[in-house]
């Protein structure tokens, strides 16, 4: 028993083939953190206690966080199949509930634009595992919002051409009821950005823990292993406070920040095989004062593990550390001249810049020496 299987939340549930290739593996550069043994540990203290059940969790934080790294852990530790949707602003119920498709003669879909054919039948040979939206994606290459839109855009040419040769409509249901009914964990990621009040209210009536969904075909029922976990950034351009209904159904939330120093350096040498601790302590401190001034000074960018691990594993490569800073975190940070400004002088008044300028001369050092042997 791998050591995280003391969390499965049904052990004795069968999966298909297909849902155990879903169950997120963690790979060997995974560190389980803080946040995951707590969510774990709550979830499954709770699992059986009726109306004190813990199934909707928040994640909250800036960007690069690991708040999905988490979500996917969370996967791997309850033993449950992972997938999600991903918001957009111009959501409508569709893409909460699904959408009915007719199933046109051949005669007639041999009149329609290529791409479409392709789409249509792409749908039509579907085994209803998989939603409308991951067909799309996968067929046209496109993203969650863009197979949304392509959707909605061939229901109404269909609708406009009726033709009395229409016998049978089809219900493709969307992610989130595929992961509601056959009990998976769902992430929610960016609910924020939904600007229609009521894709939002069939969002909240599907978080309940009793809760259920109206489909044109049936309703059904929340499946007792469905886990939401939504995913959201904060000060993050374009989103809004997180719906005050849909964060009352929430019943566990981790504010995620970045980690400790120690748990950053760990992590950066567990991803990028980089073990050179003296220089990733500078690197982390360089994050953690660009990461507080950023916050500090209302500057939209982030600092995160992200930009951390890109850095060291560029350093690692031989490129310069002072050069690199730039390229892989001040510049995604921001790119205004005055922000920039503001960032290099908290470096330079914490001595971060001299520490950088130490580091160099040893990489350059250690380099120089690589080369003579």
């Amino acid at each position: 028993m791998n050591n995280y299987e003391q969390y499965y939340l049904s052990p004795t549930r069968q999966l298909t083939d297909v849902e155990k290739e879903l169950v997120w593996k963690k790979p060997l550069s995974h560190k389980v953190s803080e946040e995951e043994l707590r969510i774990c540990k709550e979830i499954k203290r709770n699992w059986n206690r009726g109306e004190m059940k813990i199934a909707n969790i928040l994640l909250e934080g800036d960007a690069g966080s690991g708040k999905t790294q988490l979500a996917k852990a969370l996967s791997a530790d309850f033993g449950l199949p992972y997938t999600k949707v991903t918001c957009f602003a111009d959501m409508d119920k569709s893409d909460i509930i699904g959408a009915i498709l007719p199933v046109i003669s051949s005669d007639r879909l041999e009149k329609m634009e290529p791409a479409e054919q392709t789409v249509l039948k792409a749908l039509y040979e579907s085994d209803g595992f998989q939603s409308t939206a991951e067909i799309l994606m996968n067929v046209l290459g496109v993203t969650q919002e863009q197979a949304a839109l392509k959707m909605k855009q061939l229901l109404n040419r269909i609708e406009q051409n009726k033709e009395d040769d229409v016998v049978e409509y089809r219900f493709y249901p969307s992610e989130i009821v595929r992961a509601y009914q056959k009990g998976y964990l769902l992430e929610i990621q960016e609910p924020t950005v939904i600007r229609d009040a009521a894709v939002l209210m069939a969002l909240n009536s599907a978080l309940e823990l009793d809760g259920s969904i109206n489909l044109p075909t049936e309703i059904i029922r929340r499946h007792p292993d469905f886990i939401a976990v939504i995913t959201t950034n904060r000060s993050y351009a374009g989103t809004r406070p997180l719906n005050e209904a849909l964060r009352d159904r929430v019943q566990h939330t981790e504010k995620m920040d970045l980690p400790t120093k120690e748990i950053m350096i760990e992590r950066a040498m567990s991803k990028t095989g980089y073990r050179d601790e003296k220089v990733l302590d500078v690197l982390a401190d360089i994050i953690i004062v660009l990461d507080r001034t950023a916050r500090v000074n209302a500057i939209k960018g982030v600092a995160g593990m992200r930009s951390f691990f890109y850095w060291a594993d560029a350093v690692a490569e031989g490129a310069s550390a002072k050069q690199s800073l730039y390229h892989k975190v001040i510049y995604k940070i921001t790119t205004d001249s005055d922000e920039i400004k503001l960032l290099e002088e908290a470096l330079n008044s914490q001595g971060l810049i001299d520490e950088l300028d130490k580091v160099e001369i040893e990489l350059k050092k250690k380099q120089y020496l690589t080369k003579q042997r």
